[in-house]
């Protein structure tokens, strides 16, 4: 059967503001979301038995409750399509990193087999659907940078500045729970006024309950605030800083080798995946 690979790439929020608790306990946010051009990388094959084969296993992840097994099921629900799919998965993104890789995974599951399958459901169904996977799953679907409100679902597209990135990997997993369940995460931020986010507007409410929580995110962002403004991207672990050209990034992370992990990217207002698919067309 033919393959198609297509890459997940990961994202960064360039700010995250909290503004309340919901009663369902979901936190209501702002928040302005960019894509690297880094990414993991998915391939897939058709099957004609309606199986659902993941080939790539993932350690502490059971295969059903995976969220590329999960995807793959909810389409084959929502279209009724008798077919299957062989998964592949190149594990590049960190877990745990607050860059997205499980729901970029999803978000490309929905999209590949949707074109693999030939199932013909709209970009609207397929971001309901990666909602229902995540919060973080529908602006991977719509594949654009975004300021996003709500849970993080109610997506305007933006278009902030391209940069290099240095992004640093510390060598913890941050749970999204535990951070959003802190008693000292402040929760009462003001929404913002103005669009787009006006520039200097780049504060993680998560920051501060993390650099506590975590002494090797801290460390971090310390070592990369040294050459440029460090934040953290959603609740952690990673943390990143612009830079106006690949070399400084180069130079930077080759400064930081020694005793830091990471990565250079670019940042993307399209993301790859949308451009390889785009290529398909």
């Amino acid at each position: 059967m033919p393959r198609l690979t297509l890459p997940a790439p990961a994202k960064l929020n360039l700010m995250l503001h909290i503004l309340g608790r919901r009663a369902d306990g979901y936190h209501e946010l702002e928040t302005l979301f960019q894509f690297l051009d880094y990414a993991d990388e998915l391939t897939f094959a058709a099957r004609d038995d309606g199986q659902i084969c993941l080939h790539s296993e993932i350690e502490n992840v059971p295969h059903e409750s995976n969220l590329i097994v999960k995807a793959a099921r909810k389409l084959q629900a929502l279209s009724g399509s008798k077919q299957g799919a062989d998964i592949w998965l190149k594990k590049v993104l960190p877990m745990g990193g607050g860059i997205g890789g499980g729901s970029s995974d999803a978000a490309t599951t929905l999209l590949g087999l949707n074109h693999l399958w030939q199932t013909a459901c709209s970009e609207d169904q397929l971001a309901e659907l990666g909602l229902s996977l995540g919060a973080d799953v529908p602006v991977f679907v719509r594949g654009h940078a975004a300021f996003a409100e709500g849970v993080g679902e109610i997506l305007t597209p933006a278009n902030p500045e391209e940069p290099w990135y240095v992004v640093l990997v510390p060598q913890v997993f941050v749970s999204t729970a535990e951070i959003f369940s802190h008693p000292e995460l402040t929760r009462n931020s003001l929404p913002l006024k103005m669009r787009p986010v006006p520039k200097g507007n780049s504060r993680n409410d998560c920051q501060p309950v993390v650099e506590r929580s975590y002494p090797e995110v801290r460390n971090s962002l310390n070592l990369l605030s040294k050459f440029t403004e460090a934040r953290l991207t959603g609740t952690g672990s990673c943390v990143f800083g612009a830079f106006p050209s690949k070399a400084e990034a180069v130079k930077v992370l080759a400064l930081l080798a020694e005793t830091q992990t990471g990565f250079v990217a670019k940042g993307s207002n399209v993301s790859m995946l949308h451009r390889t698919l785009q290529g398909l067309h």
